[in-house]
């Protein structure tokens, strides 16, 4: 009988073992020698598809932004430009709260990562074709990316220990309930997305009034 075939080695299979092990330990875990263990396979053999375990990164990076909902700015969408923000930024903040690790690659930048190119595309273009002065839609595609990747750079719940008596009222007389919210840790950080974003959008609906009145 003939023994079962190994699966090809592919640059899908590679990039999805390299996620895997940045979601579970961090991008400090990824080495060819680590991944080549993962897969099975020689480590030379990864050199077919990537050169650096930089490109590696990079491209489980474009992985993440090709999660990303972007059918709300497409041209037939009725969502007007404000709703097309919200939908993508929550969206988005759904994919980086999955792969939190590799936030910090995202961070630096869609470089020449196709998915992240087609991202930063699509927000500009909806905004600009929305009205705003090219200037002004870029400034908007950039805050949307800070508070976005900042919102999913660790939790603010998360940063308080369920330990009531860590919190002494003599020194922290506002902090009697700190305790609790580890514990409500994705309703907080929930609520306090939403209620930037909101404050966010309805800032830019001021200057959004602002540009309408100066065009007529």
């Amino acid at each position: 009988m003939a023994r079962p075939r190994k699966p090809l080695l592919s640059t899908d299979r590679i990039v999805d073992a390299a996620r895997a092990l940045v979601d579970a330990e961090g991008l400090a875990a990824v080495s060819t020698r680590r991944l080549a263990a993962e897969l099975g396979v020689s480590g030379p053999s990864l050199y077919n598809h990537f050169r650096t375990k930089d490109q590696i990164l990079e491209a489980v990076a474009d992985s993440v932004s090709a999660q990303v909902d972007l059918s709300m700015f497409d041209a037939d969408d009725p969502r007007g430009w404000r709703d097309a923000l919200h939908d993508w930024a929550v969206s988005y903040r759904a994919a980086l709260r999955e792969h939190p690790n590799i936030v910090p690659v995202l961070a630096q930048g869609p470089g020449r990562r196709p998915a992240g190119l087609r991202l930063a595309d699509a927000v500009f273009g909806a905004m600009v074709d929305a009205g705003w002065p090219p200037a002004q839609a870029t400034s908007i595609g950039a805050l949307m990316r800070y508070f976005v990747m900042g919102s999913a750079l660790g939790s603010f719940a998360g940063g308080f220990v369920d330990d009531e008596t860590a919190y002494d009222p003599a020194d922290y007389p506002h902090l009697g309930q700190a305790h609790l919210l580890a514990e409500h840790q994705d309703v907080v950080d929930d609520r306090a997305f939403e209620t930037g974003l909101t404050a966010l959008l309805d800032g830019l609906g001021v200057q959004y009034e602002a540009v309408v009145a100066a065009a007529r």
